[in-house]
């Protein structure tokens, strides 16, 4: 064995007992992933069940009293039925009530009669717009049901010539979560990789331990990766922990292979633990460590990576800023695994992309570190 690869060896042994003696690198690399998926698994959707709107019942008819049974028995609904309009404006003024859906006098005539503007109408409360649009779309979906099955219940079905069939791909149930969690792993991921090394590195600087190593014969590139590789371990089994906990406990469908998982994600843990390393070597202080993790890769990750936001819909200056985000392809990446499978073409575009980047910070942490103590 060489000099070089001895030298290399003593490291790595050095750093994996250091990360068992040292509760602060399994409690990031196993306690805090756990946390994350707990708050993404339960506490991020898209989903809204259980909206509280208004009812009026200006009709009080057979039909009216259909429609209002299918809105007060569906689950995405909490209904509060009245008869004047006055009393549910104020409610919702107050936030009590998001939406009003209001079943005019004519409601029964309309049906049998089409010639007023529409049988219902639909109010929303535009201070949140997103919750105006589930009210929107919800009622409508709602009142597009009832039709449906009351031609049915009339034997009418089959009447229009045109029959609107729609089918979603990849996430037929349209679940929020199917996509959130693949993607909050790039986003989880990110802060493991990024702080394991920017933390335990930065303690060794301010222990003083660190120009200990200096003063030995070791070389910079030994340095760097002996400090790199028993932590890249240690963040795939974190990886790996995610990933079973998504699949298993979450039930989120996986359709691609454990071995394309495996390659995409050694090429993030990668970058992300270079960018740990190179945050370490410039502030050389956990709390500044810390806060240029959150900073620089937390932060611009969750915003910018099209975890949440469609990066597209985004100006184009903020999307050349999140193409320089490895967090982007990393979540790109495992929503292909996740919802379609080994699309071959886009995860060999992200992985090139995700090395490039990494490649740019071991080549910056290279030229930073130099064997000094000043």
């Amino acid at each position: 064995m060489s000099g070089s690869a001895r030298r290399l060896k003593a490291l790595i042994i050095k750093e994996s007992f250091q990360i068992v003696r040292d509760p602060s690198s399994i409690l990031i690399a196993v306690i805090l992933p756990l946390i994350l998926m707990f708050i993404y698994g339960y506490g991020v959707s898209l989903d809204i069940d259980h909206l509280n709107i208004g009812l009026v019942m200006e009709d009080t008819r057979t039909d009216a009293q259909s429609f209002a049974e299918s809105l007060t028995n569906s689950p995405y609904f909490n209904v509060k039925i009245a008869h004047n309009r006055k009393e549910l404006y104020t409610e919702m003024a107050k936030g009590h009530v998001r939406g009003i859906v209001i079943v005019p006098f004519y409601f029964s005539e309309f049906l049998h009669n089409n010639n007023r503007i529409a049988p219902i109408q639909i109010l929303a409360d535009g201070s949140e717009p997103n919750t105006a649009s589930f009210v929107r779309n919800y009622v409508q979906g709602a009142w597009n049901k009832w039709l449906e099955q009351r031609r049915i219940n009339d034997g009418q079905r089959g009447i229009s010539l045109v029959q609107l069939q729609s089918r979603v791909w990849y996430n037929e149930e349209v679940r929020s979560r199917d996509f959130l969690l693949p993607g909050s792993l790039g986003i989880i991921m990110s802060l493991i990789g990024i702080l394991l090394t920017a933390l335990v590195v930065a303690r060794e600087w301010e222990r003083g331990t660190m120009e200990a190593l200096m003063a030995t014969p070791i070389r910079i590139i030994e340095l760097v990766f002996g400090k790199l590789i028993p932590y890249f371990f240690l963040g795939m089994m974190s990886m790996l922990l995610c990933a079973a906990i998504t699949i298993f406990f979450y039930e989120v469908p996986f359709r691609g292979s454990f071995f394309a998982l495996l390659v995409v994600s050694s090429a993030f843990l990668f970058a992300a633990l270079g960018m740990g390393l190179f945050i370490s070597t410039v502030s050389k202080n956990q709390f500044v460590a810390s806060q240029a993790a959150v900073t620089a890769a937390f932060l611009p990750g969750l915003m910018l990576s099209g975890f949440i936001f469609e990066i597209s819909s985004m100006p184009k200056i903020i999307q050349w800023i999140s193409s320089t985000l490895a967090a982007r392809y990393f979540v790109s990446a495992m929503k292909t695994l996740f919802l379609v499978g080994d699309v071959w073409s886009i995860l060999l575009y992200d992985i090139g992309c995700i090395l490039i980047i990494a490649a740019f910070f071991y080549i910056l942490t290279s030229f930073k570190t130099v064997k000094r103590l000043d």
